[in-house]
C-alpha cells in the first residue's frame, strides 16, 4: 500500500498547484483583456491558423489538441457563433475548421499578450534556476514510453 504524502511532500504538490493555477489565470486574464479570446478559444485559433494555414480537419485539430471530441465541438459551436471560425464539409465527410477574418484579428491581438503573461508570469521566476527547472517539467511533460 502507498502511504499518503508527508507534509514536506504535501506542501509541495500545494505549491505546484498553486504556480500552475497562478501562470495559467495570469495568461488567461492577458489574452481575455487584449482580445477577448479565452485560453480554448486562443488555443484553437493558434492551431488552425499557425499550424494549418487558416483550414484545418476538425480531427486533426482534435489529435492536437489532445481534447475529446464533444468538448472541442462544443467549443468550436460557441466560437462559430462568436464569428472567430466556420466549419464545413471536406473530403469524405470531415469537417474543416476555417479561421474567419474576426478570427485571425482576435488572435493577432492575443498573441503579444500570451507572450507578456508568460514572460511575467512563468519565465521571469525561473531564469536563475531555468536549466534545472525546464529538465524536471520536460521529464514529467514526455515520460519515457516504457513508463506505466
Amino acid at each position: 500500500m502507498t502511504s499518503p504524502l508527508d507534509d514536506a511532500e504535501m506542501a509541495q504538490w500545494i505549491a505546484w498547484k498553486r504556480a500552475n493555477d497562478t501562470v495559467t489565470a495570469a495568461v488567461s486574464n492577458e489574452i481575455h483583456a487584449a482580445s477577448a479570446l479565452s485560453v480554448p478559444d486562443f488555443s484553437i485559433l493558434s492551431r488552425v491558423i499557425e499550424n494549418g494555414g487558416g483550414r484545418m480537419p476538425q480531427q486533426e485539430l482534435g489529435l492536437m489538441l489532445d481534447w475529446q471530441r464533444a468538448r472541442l465541438s462544443r467549443q468550436l459551436s460557441r466560437m462559430a457563433e462568436r464569428g472567430l471560425v466556420t466549419r464545413e464539409d471536406g473530403p469524405a465527410g470531415r469537417r474543416v475548421i476555417i479561421a474567419t477574418a474576426d478570427g485571425r484579428s482576435a488572435l493577432a491581438a492575443a498573441r503579444p499578450a500570451h507572450a507578456r503573461a508568460v514572460r511575467r508570469a512563468l519565465l521571469s521566476h525561473t531564469a536563475s534556476h531555468r536549466a534545472d527547472f525546464w529538465s524536471a517539467v520536460h521529464a514529467i511533460a514526455d515520460p519515457p514510453t516504457d513508463r506505466p
